[in-house]
């Protein structure tokens, strides 16, 4: 019975994996994202400009020597209440997609990731806001397991968001 309870709380168990700090947004129209291993160590930023006159917003990713590994665009929202965030590698070559849909009856909105070919790669659920201001957003893989959950918690006094990443395999918990 013992071994059984210890197998059951290990499936549970979620390993802290990082965090991400998203700061007040700049004079330029600029926000920076933060990220930061479970150590504490810097291991990139995402930099988020103005909407542009075409209605898409584009984040820049870097890595922790402030070199570009990436954009993702998200456009304007489809008739369908469908936004699509497309992922692009450093050479601008398309890696993926990410849609999210309309939020459903029950407060839960859900977006799709999908690869290069459009096959889906994963899923990410996010929830109402609890009573302690946390939201959190539970992410699965192409299977429907869970790979791990993004709690993103209440606005600090200086204007900061911190979400806090935790893996249900002690490794990474994106699916895309």
């Amino acid at each position: 019975m013992i071994v059984c309870l210890m197998a059951s709380v290990s499936t549970f168990a979620q390993y802290n994996v990082g965090t991400s700090t998203t700061s007040r947004t700049d004079m330029f129209g600029n926000t920076v994202t933060t990220h930061r291993d479970a150590y504490g160590r810097t291991t990139g930023t995402s930099t988020t400009g103005r909407t542009d006159m075409f209605g898409n917003t584009t984040t820049t990713h870097r890595d922790s020597y402030g070199r570009t590994i990436g954009t993702s665009t998200t456009g304007r929202t489809d008739m369908f209440g469908n936004t699509t965030t497309t992922h692009r590698d450093s050479y601008g070559y398309t890696t993926g997609t990410s849609t999210t849909g309309r939020t459903d009856m029950f407060g839960n909105t859900t977006t799709t990731h999908r690869d290069s070919y459009g096959y889906s790669t994963g899923t990410s659920t996010t929830g109402r806001t609890d009573m302690f201001g946390n939201t959190t957003t539970t992410h699965r893989d192409s299977y429907g397991y869970s790979t791990g959950t993004s709690t993103t918690g209440q606005t600090d006094m200086f204007g900061n968001t911190t979400t806090q990443q935790r893996s249900s395999t002690g490794s990474s918990i994106w699916t895309w």
